[in-house]
């Protein structure tokens, strides 16, 4: 009963999306046609006939459709947040809409216009999000009122059972009906409810009278872990009746990781990561670095050809620099830059390390006397950096993420020092745009760079690559 009305519930909401997307792709067109038209009269042309764009309709709902899914869009979402739901939203609609772009551009379907395609960009997660959000709320405010929940009981005599009793009774919009404990051991069973007012069930030993006295939904096991081999039977049973099982996995509190269950032919795997883990979100972010990389790559083709010749002109050496960097997970890799120091300046590095106005093992200083003129002002605006452009699209490093460090540095870093290796590397981050080498403390810089793993999202790397742009134009922090 309660997997139909799962199916029921995801179907509604799927006709609701489409519904929201179609509608999107039609004020887009108003909007583009009619309201944009008149404010710029004579400078936009006219768009071709509503019939026409109709077939891109077709194109947009396998798009779109494909990407919900991937996204896990049509998952039970009762004890995620609303943030999350705007999350999937937003990344399906970039994600859409570059996709349609570049289908319409292979189609060589000219006469859809690129202002009309930005528009259904902003309009589909505007309207996405208000769809998706009115459903989340009406289903939270069905919940609450007692309709469409879900029978739960709880295991175990552990404080980790009681926090979950209280997680349940100040979220009613879960949907979750907690029925009572069952308690493990007979000692901790008295007759009557729990110090929280929780009607206590019986044992472990009762546990078939009450599965089978009871309705059931779920059982949640709040238990220790050295309890969990004698609850076999207590598994085997919810199994083999149909009742969904939940594990609470507080066994490492103190760990920052995130939780993820895994499965290696048929053996499941609980695996602790504290690295994002949405594939879907992950196959965009290099999507964009790929698209960004291509674009941005053929607008700096100019300067690095001058800068370089220029290189050649003013100094001896090779225009281009290239250096063993630490990719991901400490993967070396050979990093390209615009040579701005005099030829041999590694052999020289021990020469002026008194110089050094970092602390920890990276060497910043702004009166290094092996950079050269010229390549002061490159620095300055971060023209050295472009040839990493061609890193990134052969995929080791991405446009958003920590600096990628020599070895030299690594074997000097401090264990926790070493999580920030555990991103892919990155032309920009929170670093660059916090000020870059005006940031004096190493072990900031390692912070802000573990703060942009912790909290990383295709919102923050949007945000963090515009706030590049007037720190590079301004040589904020540059040396």
């Amino acid at each position: 009963m309660l997997k139909q009305r799962a199916r029921t519930v995801a179907a509604f909401l799927y006709a609701a999306d489409l519904v929201s997307i179609l509608a999107a792709f039609v004020a887009a067109y108003f909007i583009r046609s009619e309201l944009v038209t008149s404010f710029f009269p004579g400078r936009l042309t006219k768009l071709a006939p509503f019939s026409l764009y109709l077939t891109l309709a077709g194109p947009i709902v396998v798009i779109w459709t494909v990407l919900l899914v991937l996204g896990r869009a049509y998952k039970s979402h009762r004890t995620s947040g609303l943030r999350d739901e705007a999350a999937v939203v937003l990344k399906v609609s970039a994600m859409g809409t570059v996709l349609l772009a570049l289908f319409v551009y292979g189609a060589r379907w000219d006469f859809i216009s690129r202002p009309f395609l930005a528009i259904f960009c902003g309009l589909s997660i505007l309207f996405l999000t208000i769809e998706r959000l009115t459903v989340r709320m009406t289903a939270r405010r069905v919940r609450a009122l007692g309709f469409n929940y879900r029978s739960v009981v709880l295991l175990g005599d552990t404080p980790r059972a009681d926090n979950m009793a209280r997680l349940i009774h100040q979220h009613p919009w879960w949907g979750l009906r907690l029925l009572g404990v069952i308690r493990e051991k007979p000692a901790a069973s008295p007759q009557g409810t729990t110090a929280g007012g929780i009607p206590i069930l019986g044992t472990v030993q009762d546990f078939p009278a009450i599965v089978t006295s009871f309705p059931i939904d779920e059982v949640i096991l709040a238990v220790d872990r050295g309890d969990l081999e004698r609850l076999e039977d207590v598994f085997l049973m919810c199994e083999e009746m149909g009742v969904r099982t939940r594990l609470v996995l507080d066994f490492f509190p103190h760990v920052i990781a995130r939780v993820e269950l895994e499965e290696f032919q048929g053996t499941p795997l609980l695996t602790f990561t504290t690295t994002p883990a949405d594939d879907f979100a992950m196959m965009a972010k290099r999507v964009m670095d790929v698209a960004l990389a291509i674009l941005l790559g053929a607008i700096y083709l100019v300067p690095i050809a001058l800068s370089a010749l220029l290189i050649k002109i003013s100094s001896r050496g090779p225009a281009f620099f290239k250096q063993t960097r630490c990719g991901l997970n400490g993967r070396p890799f050979t990093l390209f830059k615009l040579r701005t120091m005099i030829e041999g300046a590694e052999e020289q590095l021990q020469d002026v390390f008194h110089l050094n106005e970092h602390e920890g093992p990276a060497f910043k200083s702004k009166a290094d006397p092996r950079i050269t003129r010229l390549g002061r002002f490159i620095r300055r605006f971060s023209l050295d950096e472009a040839p990493q452009f061609w890193n990134v699209l052969k995929g080791e490093m991405s446009l958003v993420g920590p600096r990628p460090p020599i070895p030299e540095e690594v074997v000097r870093y401090e264990r926790w020092q070493r999580r920030r290796l555990s991103m892919k590397p990155g032309l920009t981050g929170l670093w660059q745009v916090s000020g870059r080498n005006d940031i004096p403390s190493f072990d900031h810089w390692m912070e802000l760079d573990l703060a942009y793993i912790d909290n990383w999202s295709l919102g923050l790397d949007v945000k963090i690559l515009l706030k590049t742009i007037p720190a590079v134009l301004g040589g904020k922090g540059a040396r």
